[in-house]
């Protein structure tokens, strides 16, 4: 069983890297794989904590969709965009730098894919109105999606997995990583400004037909916004409120969900059919590929592995927390951030059986939240997020990005994006491991 398992692992991440075949694909014959031969059995896959689907994770992401969803059909995120452009009073940098601040807000309370989604059509409206090449822009709002995502427990699937798997709450993301990113993204801005200030140069009659766009035209259904920025709102605050009574983040976005769905009249069919289920359903197959190597001891040498190099004690894991957050960062750059966070998590919860002396299976919540494991969790999600950064097939916005901007006849090459993509991961990591070093260590 043990080969089996990680046979069908090893593959199913090449196929994922290689893009010969969609994703989705892979990852639902390989979990067909996993079940066919017993690696897991159904019940396993389907209802077991420690090895199933993580469905805390499923039902918080289409949750937040459709919501999502049904806000897009107001026009809001349009009218946003040429606000803000108009705000910027057309200058292209400003532009540039205030879509970054859009996205990366967005990103931390919506969700990184959906915002890059609703704002790159708009960029590219807004780049074509200047006659300027669009690409920074749009390569600018995939980082910013990833930078701003970190902050947060919703803002990026990775935290939503670590979230669920170590007990984590929205706040508890708020206050540890919420800080690293505001310090992290104002680094990054000016080094943007430094880059591109004075490179971007556009006609004085440009600007003036940016000026002239009326934002208001872009709302369509006024009462329909009212009543999905009052949802969107009080949901946020369910997030922000959930540990305190103890609800699952997957209950609060729920029922944010289908109060919309009531209060909206918006038809059940056309709003499902938008959801990313693609998305969905390669979570679902990677959680039970993820559960096969769980099972057969796969992470657990993994794991060994790991303590023999970084040697953690139960008292200290700085050099664990280094090693993580750095190995996290890199691998995130050359696989999609989410199989590997998937594979991480399980990783780092046998990690705390055996540091803390306890038999696989056995570790309560109070070991894998020990404060000494705490920094190496958020270590964990800083270099997943924020590694996304280092390619474009680092992180699903990416992805997102380059097929749109492709698609609109303005490609975007893999070394392209490396160019801007890389640098900003190492500056961004060594932040980040400064932030560590200092706020938990010093």
């Amino acid at each position: 069983m043990f080969w089996i398992a990680t046979a069908i692992f090893f593959v199913s991440y090449v196929l994922i890297i290689s893009e010969k075949v969609h994703k989705t694909k892979v990852a639902l014959f390989g979990a067909a794989l996993v079940m066919i031969t017993k690696v897991l059995l159904q019940e396993e896959a389907f209802n077991d904590i420690e090895l199933g689907v993580d469905w805390n994770v499923i039902f918080l992401l289409i949750s937040m969709m459709v919501i999502i969803n049904i806000m897009t059909k107001t026009g809001v995120f349009q009218y946003v965009a040429i606000k803000c452009a108009k705000v910027a009073k057309g200058e292209p940098f400003r532009i540039m730098a205030l879509f970054a601040v859009i996205t990366a807000i967005g990103s931390a309370f919506l969700d990184n894919v959906t915002t890059v989604l609703l704002l790159a059509p708009v960029t590219l409206l807004i780049a074509e109105q200047l006659e300027i090449d669009p690409i920074p822009y749009l390569i600018t709002e995939a980082l910013a999606s990833n930078i701003g995502g970190t902050a947060t427990l919703i803002g990026d699937p990775p935290n939503i997995m670590i979230a669920s798997k170590a007990g984590l709450n929205f706040m508890d993301f708020i206050y540890n990583l919420s800080p690293a990113i505001i310090i992290i993204f104002l680094c990054w801005m000016l080094a943007w400004k430094l880059l591109f200030g004075n490179r971007l140069k556009v006609k004085a009659e440009l600007k003036e037909r940016i000026m002239s766009l009326d934002e208001r035209e872009q709302i369509n259904d006024a009462g329909l916004l009212k009543k999905s920025l009052l949802v969107l709102g009080l949901t946020i605050l369910g997030f922000i409120l959930h540990g305190l009574f103890h609800y699952e983040p997957a209950t609060v976005a729920l029922m944010g969900a289908t109060t919309l769905f009531f209060i909206s009249g918006e038809d059940p069919h056309t709003i499902l059919a938008e959801v990313e289920w693609p998305t969905i359903f390669f979570f679902i197959g990677l959680f039970i590929i993820i559960g096969g190597i769980v099972k057969v001891g796969l992470v657990e040498d993994m794991s060994r592995a790991m303590i023999n190099v970084t040697n953690p004690q139960p008292q200290d894991m700085t050099l664990l927390s280094m090693v993580m957050l750095w190995f996290s960062a890199i691998s995130s750059a050359v696989v999609d951030n989410i199989p590997f966070v998937a594979t991480m998590n399980p990783l780092l919860i046998d990690m705390a059986h055996k540091v803390y002396g306890v038999e696989a299976g056995m570790a309560t919540i109070d070991h894998i939240q020990n404060p000494a494991m705490m920094p190496v969790w958020w270590a964990l999600a800083l270099g997943a997020c924020l590694g996304g950064n280092g390619s474009p097939i680092g992180a699903s916005a990416n992805v997102i990005v380059v097929g749109l901007s492709d698609k609109a006849g303005h490609k975007i090459s893999f070394v392209q994006f490396l160019k801007y993509g890389l640098p900003v991961m190492f500056l961004t990591i060594a932040l980040s491991m400064v932030y560590l070093y200092l706020r938990y260590y010093f």
